[in-house]
């Protein structure tokens, strides 16, 4: 951002510019959804490659970044499907019961990604990734159909943070005590967000049956992360040019990377847990490359036709344009290959990763070479929709 630009993001109903389409959020979201894939899907587990794994408990890889990015996404997108509805002539309570089905299906898919391909009612997990994201979907979309202004969104953001430090920071967790005084802090087990689901679900519903990384609780910091996406999404509508939208973003990065980091130092990065620090931490990575693909995408591409920009950056845009199935189906794709045992007790999926693992006799390295291998099925499949300029938008 210029010295001489530093006001802060605008309005919605003030200083609009004329409706920029940009390519580089489809670009972004096909390059987030794609590593998703990859790394849920990296055959050799702990041991893949460090980037291609969660960290284990607080910490920070290029794979905890995945999730953050897309709901920040989420949350962007959230902002231009509502603005365009609400100029087709669609009424608020139209809009935002379209956002009640669609909040509703995301939560539904999440079941049954969850449940495929066996069905057992009495191991389902009610939490996942697709919950999540019907979750804060459905508030920030709900905020913004109430005209909520951008220091209100800020504003909600900042006490989302705050007041889930303090609850995981002060409020006894029941039976174990107060964190840094009886417990250790963001202690694995005994920490309020683990506590909390075990009331609500008993272990054979739960991810880890002592915790679950999607957790109830942990949903107030994801909001943020979504908010986070709102803003970036009003600042991207307001009248700059290009090029300074995406210093600002840039700024804006490097800001939360900063102040993330700090927090870290009081209250630890930590993906499942989705604490305060993580929520500005990951944005301090997701900001700077949305910049990047805006200058990539939008300000390099700018004098090429929409049809050129679209052939050069087809293999990110044929998975960002359907994200949502790309997702479902490489979800349900495991498990429906699990079905077929080319050998007794072993599913398919895993007999194809030993036998790469035979040939190449390097963990690290036959885990990508599976994962690559993974995602260009999920990309062929997905490709047909693509060429089909069949989209799925729920």
């Amino acid at each position: 951002m210029d010295n001489a630009d530093l006001s802060p993001v605008v309005d919605r109903d003030d200083n609009i510019a004329k409706p920029h389409r940009w390519l580089s959020l489809d670009v972004l979201r096909g390059l987030t959804i794609g590593f998703m894939i990859m790394v849920n899907n990296n055959g050799g587990g702990s041991t893949a490659y460090w980037a291609m794994r969660h960290a284990d408990w607080n910490g920070f890889t290029p794979t905890d970044l995945v999730f953050p990015t897309f709901l920040f996404l989420v949350g962007i997108s959230t902002v231009f499907s509502t603005e365009a509805r609400l100029a087709k002539g669609d009424s608020r309570r139209k809009i935002f019961g379209h956002t009640l089905r669609r909040a509703a299906t995301l939560f539904l898919l999440g079941l049954l990604v969850n449940s495929f391909p066996l069905f057992h009612l009495d191991k389902l997990r009610v939490y996942g990734v697709l919950q999540r994201i019907s979750i804060c979907y459905l508030v920030i979309a709900a905020l913004y159909l109430q005209r909520v202004t951008w220091k209100g969104l800020l504003t909600i953001s900042a006490t989302a943070l705050i007041g889930y430090w303090a609850l995981m920071r002060f409020v006894p967790v029941p039976g174990y005590g107060v964190p840094n005084h009886q417990i250790p802090l963001l202690d694995h087990d005994r920490n309020l967000v683990a506590w909390l689901d075990r009331q609500i679900f008993s272990a054979n519903h739960l991810y880890e049956r002592t915790r679950d990384p999607e957790g109830l609780l942990s949903d107030l910091p994801a909001l943020a992360t979504a908010l986070f996406g709102m803003l970036t999404g009003i600042w991207l509508r307001s009248s700059r040019s290009i090029v300074n939208k995406a210093k600002g973003i840039a700024l804006a990065g490097l800001t939360s990377l900063l102040l993330g980091g700090l927090w870290n130092f009081e209250f630890p990065i930590n993906k499942k847990l989705w604490t305060s620090s993580y929520v500005l931490y990951a944005a301090g990575w997701s900001l700077p490359l949305l910049a990047l693909a805006i200058w990539a995408v939008d300000v390099r591409g700018a004098k090429k036709t929409d049809a050129e920009r679209r052939r050069q950056f087809m293999p990110l845009l044929v998975l960002g344009t359907n994200a949502i199935a790309a997702y479902v189906f490489s979800e349900l794709l495991p498990g429906a290959l699990g079905l077929i045992h080319p050998e007794p007790g072993v599913p398919l999926p895993r007999w194809v990763y030993l036998k790469i693992l035979d040939a190449i006799q390097y963990p690290p390295v036959a885990s990508m070479v599976y994962c690559v291998a993974f995602v260009s099925i999920c990309w062929l499949a997905v490709y047909v929709l693509y060429r089909r300029r069949v989209f799925f938008k729920i």
